[in-house]
């Protein structure tokens, strides 16, 4: 959660996870009234790591306590946690060649692809109103603006200045305190404050108490201009201003066309690069700018400011394998000269620090573009060749630190993939052009996109921060999330337990919400990890998002007669045993009666006294019936792509 008045944060740590292989079984899964039976998950044993970064549940308004609290947060302070077996990256900086020609900056990818939202910002986030409000914040220091921003202070800025909802200045406050470090004890115990308002005004009140860092959160502002549409940019052919800017049907083999900027590392470094000497002038005090608010030859930058740029910016030195937040190297005696900082004034010289900012500004080392080129490929419990031949997977964890760990998937074609492993744990995920495929990822994940997928179904482990579809088409996806938001979809279904709002953005069509309705052995030990509680729970309460409509048609929620539980195929270690926090009542009515007439007709099955030969013909009719209504469904491939492969195929899960 945002800071609290008094409060403290902690440093995370990351959990050890279980690592499965699949072993050979049919199963005989099926959502309806008919059970099966769930092929083994084998242990491989257990990885040291330590326990991931935890997300602040909150989100509008209040709703009822739950005990599953108290069961999470004894998960979570009664967990074993263990070093890494790698070199640490974060030490004294000091301690490291300082060598000026060996700096090497870049642009972090965690701001962009968590924080900035998938959407056009809103007119009034322009660099115009920003600098104004760089200026008033510092003129209300005293009222809970400067130096850091409380909320009930950004809501005067943001509704009554700037003429937001409030619902969408919320939307901003929360969605980059979800990039700030919080433990997950801080996370679930915001999440049993706002359970117990039994009022706005009292969310309110409490919310009125939390703050965040002020030139931080401008620079984060800014930073939603990633994905302005411009038509000036749109005649050069860099994008069109359309609801459903994708390729309608795309091929499963199809090499991508559109480039999506929250991934893209180098967008993130031309973004920077092209607006270095406003994000700076943002930070500025007002007495270092001109009447236009513009730096001059003599702006000096403070300490403070530089600080703040560390949210976007990190880097490293030559020959070192630690990475530093970029105030740290800035701050080095021996970059002093080059980075303009003066021992005097405290303070950099403006064109000293953006000449030194540009020179050596380079591309992520562990971004999206270094994981696709050098990344580690996968190897999946589940490999079957031919049908997943041209299946792209690759991670960088074997040499990112944490908060930096990638896994891409790309044109998963006709296939069941399952994994929980330590590759996964904290990692930002993206799922990228699969087709035909059922996807099982069991383990508490940083973040996931999954962009332009087709009739496809996804079974996350808890996301700490953000889920996000774009392009998908008739895809499934049953989560437990901090934030769900979703673009240009149709016919998408999402069974999710969220503590905020679900965001609609433009371009979507047919979209069903339910509510979540699994559960795996070790889910409630990574909600726990991950500070993910049962309550609040938003998944019925989506928010529309988008310029050219706030029409709630777009979206329905799931008819009770319509809802099944799902079974999770796998076995594994661990103590969950029922979905968590159990179902909305309509939806657990509706499964008592349809187990009703199941009973019922068991029952006069029974009572027909049948003969023997009667009894066969009967079961084979029930099971014709039954293997008919697999194929209409689409879930005999399923079934069939659980079956172990030959042994000369598989490959462990790594």
């Amino acid at each position: 959660m945002p800071h609290r008045r008094g409060g403290a944060s902690e440093e995370r740590k990351s959990p050890a996870c279980v690592c499965l292989q699949i072993w050979s079984s049919r199963v005989s899964r099926v959502e309806g009234t008919l059970q099966g039976a769930s092929p083994d998950l084998a242990l491989w044993g257990q990885e040291p790591s330590t326990s991931q970064s935890s997300l602040c549940p909150f989100g509008g308004a209040p709703r009822s306590s739950s005990c599953h609290f108290h069961r999470l947060v004894l998960l979570r302070t009664t967990l074993h946690h263990y070093p890494y077996a790698k070199k640490p990256f974060h030490t004294d900086v000091h301690r490291d060649n300082m060598d000026q020609s060996g700096v090497l900056l870049w642009v972090k990818a965690e701001p962009f692809i968590v924080g900035a939202l998938q959407t056009p910002p809103p007119s009034k986030f322009s660099l115009h109103y920003l600098r104004k409000i760089s200026a008033y914040v510092r003129t209300r220091a005293t009222e809970g603006a400067y130096p850091r921003l409380y909320w009930s202070t950004w809501r005067h800025i943001a509704c009554g200045k700037l003429q937001l909802a409030k619902e969408l200045a919320w939307l901003y406050f929360e969605v980059f305190d979800s990039l700030v470090v919080r433990t997950p004890e801080e996370r679930l115990e915001w999440s049993e404050v706002i359970s117990n308002c039994t009022s706005e005004d009292e969310v309110e009140k409490q919310r009125n108490q939390l703050s965040v860092d002020t030139l931080q959160f401008l620079l984060f502002l800014y930073t939603q201009q990633l994905n302005k549409v411009s038509l000036r940019t749109s005649l050069i052919g860099e994008e069109w201003p359309s609801p459903r800017n994708r390729c309608q049907s795309p091929h499963v083999t199809e090499k991508p066309t559109c480039h999506d900027k929250n991934w893209n590392d180098y967008s993130h470094q031309a973004f920077v690069c092209d607006h270095l000497s406003d994000l700076l002038e943002l930070l500025l005090e007002p007495e270092q700018l001109t009447t236009t608010f513009h730096s001059t030859h003599s702006s000096l930058v403070s300490r403070e400011a530089v600080v703040a740029l560390s949210f976007l910016i990190e880097g490293t030195v030559s020959r070192a394998t630690k990475v530093y937040p970029f105030h740290e190297l800035a701050l080095s005696q021996p970059l002093h000269a080059e980075s303009g900082f003066s021992k005097i004034s405290k303070t950099f010289s403006f064109y000293k620090l953006e000449a030194w900012l540009r020179a050596h500004l380079t591309g992520n080392p562990f971004g999206t573009s270094a994981c696709l080129k050098s990344g580690k490929k996968l190897a999946w419990a589940h490999q079957v060749e031919g049908t997943t031949k041209r299946a792209k997977i690759a991670c960088n964890t074997h040499v990112a630190p944490r908060m930096h760990r990638m896994v891409v998937m790309s044109q998963v074609y006709k296939q069941t993939l399952a994994k929980s492993s330590d590759t996964l744990v904290g990692a930002h995920v993206k799922i990228h052009r699969c087709n035909e495929a059922f996807i099982y990822l069991l383990s508490p994940l940083r973040s996931v996109t999954i962009e332009k997928c087709r009739n496809s179904t996804f079974v996350l482990g808890p996301v700490q921060t953000a889920l996000h579809l774009h392009g998908c088409d008739n895809v499934k996806v049953i989560a437990v999330c901090h934030r769900l938001s979703i673009s240009s979809t149709t016919g998408c279904v999402f069974h999710i337990l969220t503590p905020t709002r679900p965001l609609i953005f433009s371009g979507n069509q047919t979209v069903t919400f339910a509510p979540f309705h699994t559960h795996y052995p070790m889910l409630e030990d990574h909600m726990a990890r991950t500070g993910l509680a049962t309550v609040p729970n938003y998944w019925d309460n989506p928010m529309v998002v988008c310029r050219e409509s706030s029409d709630t048609s777009v979206f329905r929620l799931l008819p009770p007669c319509e809802f099944y539980v799902f079974i999770i195929p796998f076995e594994m270690e661990g103590d969950t045993t029922e979905i968590p926090g159990g179902l909305p009542s309509v939806y657990q009515k509706a499964l008592a009666q349809r187990e009703q007439k199941i009973q019922i007709w068991q029952k006069t099955v029974k009572e027909a006294r049948l003969t023997k030969d009667q009894r066969k013909q009967f079961q084979v009719l029930v099971e014709n019936k039954f293997y008919e209504w697999l194929i209409n469904t689409g879930h005999r491939q399923q079934l069939d792509s659980l079956v172990l492969p030959a042994a000369g195929s598989k490959q462990a899960a790594g």
